[in-house]
């Protein structure tokens, strides 16, 4: 049966946070309530706490620090992160700050993950320098399974150039996760990109493809 907690990590820059936001938006064909946690301490620039309001419109409840989106440079975590605990009938995404830095942040609710598993989903982003092969990619998803203490149990492939991104960009990330999911045994979930970009690539591709929409926008 498939956790209702899901939790989102990978590399600074994969794509992650867009995948997380949509990814909390396709939960709410099965649940009636869907929380996305802003879990990123470590990266000001992309931030789920700044769509805050219209992912409330769309129906998604958020929570995030109280400095999320300020200048304020303080690694906290809200409290009401508990809730979404206790409140077994909703699903939550954690949207977790970059790399094993950011992950370390998960360990504080081990006791609850110990007590309904997670599905942990690593983002690939190929063109991001740590994770550009098979054995930098493995190499993170053992940092970050070390500090959070959780197992990565899917993969997906975000490799993307932002709005340079083609179909060639989506299967040359493609075949580094079909070669991370050999080795590990995680299998491959999702290939993830905009619609224009997933029609245009050839009939057998190997992966499950997730269609998205932009959200987010580098902020100075």
């Amino acid at each position: 049966m498939q956790s209702r907690i899901h939790v989102i990590v990978g590399h600074y820059g994969s794509g992650k946070t867009e995948f997380a936001i949509n990814y909390a938006l396709s939960l709410k064909e099965t649940y009636q309530k869907v929380y996305i946690v802003d879990l990123d301490i470590v990266n000001p620039y992309f931030r789920t706490n700044d769509e805050r309001k219209k992912l409330e419109e769309l129906g998604i409840c958020v929570i995030a620090s109280p400095y999320a989106s300020s200048n304020v440079d303080v690694p906290s975590l809200p409290a009401d992160i508990y809730r979404v605990f206790a409140e077994k009938d909703a699903a939550v995404v954690f949207d977790v700050g970059g790399d094993d830095d950011g992950a370390i942040a998960l360990g504080r609710y081990k006791q609850y993950f110990d007590a309904e598993p997670p599905e942990m989903l690593f983002v690939i982003n190929v063109y991001r320098p740590m994770t550009k092969d098979c054995e930098s990619v493995c190499d993170m998803i053992a940092s970050i399974e070390a500090v959070s203490r959780l197992k990565v149990t899917g993969l997906v492939n975000s490799s993307n150039l932002a709005a340079l991104t083609t179909e060639a960009e989506l299967m040359a990330g493609q075949t580094v996760a079909d070669e991370v999911s050999q080795k590990t045994g995680i299998p491959c979930k999702y290939a993830v990109g905009l619609s224009s970009v997933l029609e245009k690539l050839p009939k057998g591709f190997s992966a499950k493809t997730f269609s998205i929409d932009r959200f987010m926008a580098l902020k100075f």
